[in-house]
């Protein structure tokens, strides 16, 4: 009897990569430069360049995006929008990154790009700059598409990028369930999220031609470590094959060991984008993005205007022409009797202040300086906002937070804490029901927020 083996069964070819997220260093690979299809892990690509076009100015997480005719016409998993359809950009990404839903990383890419096709060739151009030099996108979503092709290796120095250029979203794809806009979705990775411990993500793939594929990234203690897998067989397979290869990364890294993150590439506008650009106290440039309708065919010299030169050599002969010597002479001489005869000016009289009573006490000229905020009262609680690569970044943001929450931030202390994976952003200083007030108002605004407790 003829067998034929289930579709999941058929794998693609099978490529590994693991390494250590904080230095880069390669722990283990097989057949990790193949080029192969990535499927869905395309998608981060796609949202990588969502966040650098925020980041840019280029677009916000608010923008109402109108969905086209191609992007809802795109097959599942789908969020299901409707062409027409207007939502924000920030629900687009949750569905991305959570529930990889392929309309929306395709209204990403046109809402960025103005067309799926111009976002995929910005999405090459990124990888290059990323240093993922066997990389070629086609599309947003990660479907079959002959040439969209890349490699396990390129695939984790993304998701590398991903974690520590873009530590605010990250959060994103560690999110169990989310709510994106239209409904509530599941995240395609939850399995492997609620049975390894400390993982936090990446990034889920599946379609025949790749089989089943996953970049994971998991933190124990100060340890972190990618793990990539391109053609497991089913979900159950992929998992199980991903949670070995973390066993192994954290088996053979050093429990301690420099943090030493990548360098996050210069912005790479669309095709049609022009980069105005500063530099902000951060050392990053920021900039105005201008998109041009049209390229410039040529240039012509300006003309001069007729009889434009004629007037103005008339102009200077008639001056020369009508200012005599005798002119001069008499113009000087009643400058000189003016001034002879004008009268003196009468001085001010400046009046001299009191002395100052000899029985005056005087205050102190020293400004009292405030170290902590009190803990009276029961203000031993805090809101953590969350995890920046910079003291800068940390700080900006707190400030941000603090302006557009000022009801219930107000009294609180600004506080930056440097971890070992970045700087805390918190609010110090508060009660327990005014942290839990503050929290719940910042979530509402759709900023990340815990509280920090007394210990």
């Amino acid at each position: 009897m003829l067998v034929i083996a289930p579709i999941s069964a058929m794998a693609a070819p099978y490529a590994a990569m693991v390494i250590d997220a904080r230095t880069g260093e390669v722990l283990h690979s097989r057949n990790a430069d193949t080029r192969l299809h990535p499927a869905s892990l395309t998608k981060m690509m796609t949202l990588y360049i969502a966040f650098q076009a925020v980041e840019a100015g280029e677009i916000s997480m608010d923008t109402v995006v109108t969905i086209s005719k191609n992007a809802a016409a795109e097959p599942p998993s789908k969020l299901g929008l409707r062409s027409g359809q207007k939502i924000k950009l920030r629900f687009l990404v949750r569905a991305a990154a959570v529930k990889s839903a392929n309309d929306a990383a395709t209204a990403i890419g046109e809402a960025i790009s103005g067309s799926e096709a111009a976002f995929a060739r910005r999405m090459t151009r990124t990888a290059k700059s990323l240093g993922m030099t066997r990389t070629t996108f086609k599309n947003a979503h990660g479907l079959t598409e002959s040439g969209h092709l890349s490699t396990a290796r390129d695939m984790t120095t993304m998701g590398r990028h991903m974690i520590y250029d873009f530590p605010q979203y990250y959060n994103l794809f560690s999110r169990i369930s989310t709510h994106a806009g239209m409904r509530e979705v599941a995240n395609t990775n939850r399995r492997f999220l609620g049975a390894y411990k400390g993982a936090d993500g990446i990034k889920t793939g599946y379609t025949r031609a790749a089989g089943f594929n996953l970049v994971s990234s998991a933190e124990r203690g100060q340890e972190r470590i990618i793990a990539t897998v391109f053609g497991g067989t089913s979900t159950a397979n992929r998992n199980a094959k991903v949670a070995e290869l973390l066993d192994l990364g954290f088996r053979r890294a050093p429990s301690r060991a420099p943090l030493r993150r990548p360098n996050k590439p210069a912005f790479v506008p669309g095709d049609d984008a022009v980069v105005v650009a500063g530099n902000d106290s951060g050392g990053q440039a920021a900039g105005k993005i201008i998109r041009l309708s049209g390229a410039v065919k040529t240039s012509l010299r300006p003309k001069s205007r007729p009889g434009s030169d004629a007037p103005v050599l008339m102009a200077s002969a008639s001056l020369k022409a009508s200012v005599l010597p005798g002119d001069i002479k008499a113009a000087l001489e009643e400058a000189q009797t003016t001034t002879a005869t004008a009268p003196k000016a009468t001085a001010p009289t400046v009046k001299r202040p009191s002395a100052r009573p000899t029985d005056v006490v005087l205050a102190s000229t020293e400004p009292e300086v405030v170290t902590r905020v009190s803990t009276s009262g029961g203000r031993h609680w805090g809101v953590n906002i969350g995890r920046y690569p910079s003291r800068y970044k940390a700080e900006k943001v707190l400030l941000k937070t603090a302006l557009a929450e000022m009801s219930t931030l107000d009294g609180s202390l600004r506080k930056v804490v440097r971890r070992p994976a970045g700087f805390d952003a918190n609010f110090m200083g508060m009660t327990r029901e005014g942290a839990d007030l503050a929290c719940r108002r910042l979530q509402a605004r759709n900023v990340t927020c815990f509280m920090i407790g007394p210990s």
